[in-house]
């Protein structure tokens, strides 16, 4: 429950963030060319309002409905549909007032602020913390794959040497290459030899969708950092601090292989080799359905595999930081483009609230944060740039129709499209948290 409320948490502030500073974007053109801003609210308030203080012309607020946050401005069909306002002459404070460039400004103000944001974080990010990963060469045991990875065809202390003929340097993005880019083959050194596991289209939709696929192999050990309770490992006795050498007198190279044979003696009583302190003992245990033990592992990741980091000054990290969010955003033009294809039905993983707050960690990490709410920032400016009524990338799309055509959309017309949009966006929020609600009960 405690990991729960972390990751509730962290979503809620980073969506708070998010929204305020996207809607603040446009709330600041808005003032700078003089349109009356009416309304500046975090999350909606219909029928009530959490709190709102009203200073100037301006009524701020907390609405009750955590879906996002608005900016009413005055002279522009939106989310709250004010048509008696529009049947009015145009006034000079208001939005249907001011020129078509300056309209432009307003309406994409908040996806500036929130690519800008994104690029902060990560120039902060970089000159806080530097970057680590792990070199794709240092993986000197090979991978460790799972039930996705052997049946693409990849195997146990394979060798990950190019994805499509291409080096990857860091070994977390081979799998996001090998999605993202529609790498053909993964090169792998197999027994000495050289070869390609070639990858389908069927291969790319299981990648979409799962979570195990490969990590990198480690060398046996097993020494106990924490045991969970009413595990099987409690109730056969084992300690924290034990380290298990072998099963059944039998030892093991690698950690993958120790795990293969607790799968096959799944429901059988096996004895385990432990040594404690300087004792070795015979531990009986129960293998259960899960084939886990309830151990957690005490190992040092750092003195297996030479991990690589690169720390950045305040000067280097501002070129580093925005290029890092050009990646991000070039990244999750790819992964869009993946919703439409019905090769990989990747709409079919799509999520809600329960997929965002998910990719939060279950303890209270400020790197991790602070990354996620850089790139969530990027999905908000993206996702507010499709050409969908009620999003900014509705009114921009109309707007660019006026500034080619010398043509204004008819007030009736675009409230309309206001509507149909609503509609639309309701359905996608309906689809997305759909699905993870599915994926639960799954």
């Amino acid at each position: 429950m405690e990991i729960v409320l972390i990751k509730a948490a962290q979503l809620i502030l980073s969506l708070s963030i998010l929204v305020i500073i996207h809607e603040f974007g446009h709330y600041l053109f808005a003032r700078i060319f003089k349109t009356r801003v009416e309304k500046f609210y975090l999350f909606f308030d219909p029928w009530f309002s959490l709190f709102k203080v009203k200073k100037g012309d301006t009524e701020y607020g907390v609405g009750w409905l955590p879906l996002g946050g608005y900016v009413k401005i005055s002279g522009m069909i939106d989310e709250s549909m004010d048509k008696e306002a529009m049947k009015l002459p145009p006034q000079p404070h208001e939005f249907r007032a001011k020129k078509s460039w300056q309209r432009l400004l307003i309406m994409i103000g908040g996806v500036l602020m929130n690519f800008i944001l994104a690029f902060v974080i990560y120039i902060g990010i970089l000159y806080a913390w530097g970057e680590q990963y792990l070199p794709t060469e240092s993986v000197k045991y090979g991978i460790e794959v799972g039930a996705v990875g052997e049946q693409i065809g990849l195997q146990n202390g394979d060798k990950i040497i190019t994805v499509g003929n291409h080096k990857v340097e860091n070994f977390f993005k081979i799998i996001p290459t090998v999605i993202l880019d529609e790498a053909p083959a993964i090169q792998v050194e197999r027994d000495g030899q050289i070869m390609d596991v070639e990858i389908s289209d069927e291969d790319v939709a299981l990648l979409i969708k799962s979570k195990d696929v490969m990590s990198f192999r480690l060398p046996f050990d097993y020494k106990i950092a924490k045991i969970s309770n009413e595990s099987a490992a409690k109730e056969a006795g084992l300690q924290e601090g034990d380290r298990i050498v072998g099963m059944n007198d039998q030892k093991y190279e690698y950690n993958d292989q120790f795990k293969a044979t607790l799968k096959d003696s799944i429901g059988k009583t096996v004895s385990l080799n432990v040594l404690r302190d300087t004792t070795e003992l015979i531990v009986a245990i129960t293998i259960p359905e899960t084939g886990m033990l309830g151990i957690q592992l005490e190992q040092d990741l750092e003195k297996i595999f030479e991990f690589k980091t690169i720390n950045y000054g305040l000067i280097e990290s501002i070129p580093a930081g925005i290029s890092k969010g050009m990646n991000t955003i070039s990244d999750y033009l790819k992964q869009f483009k993946l919703i439409f294809s019905p090769k990989t039905k990747a709409y079919e993983s799509l999520g809600g609230f329960i997929a965002i707050g998910n990719i939060f960690p279950g303890m209270w990490n400020w790197y991790s944060f602070w990354s996620m709410t850089a790139f969530l920032s990027i999905i908000l400016g993206v996702m507010n740039l499709l050409p969908i009524p009620a999003l900014d990338g509705g009114h921009v799309m109309f707007l660019l129709f006026e500034m080619i055509t010398g043509r204004k959309p008819g007030d009736k017309f675009m409230e309309y499209a206001q509507i149909a949009g609503m509609v639309l966006l309701l359905s996608l929020v309906l689809f997305a948290n759909g699905n993870d609600i599915f994926k639960l009960f799954k």
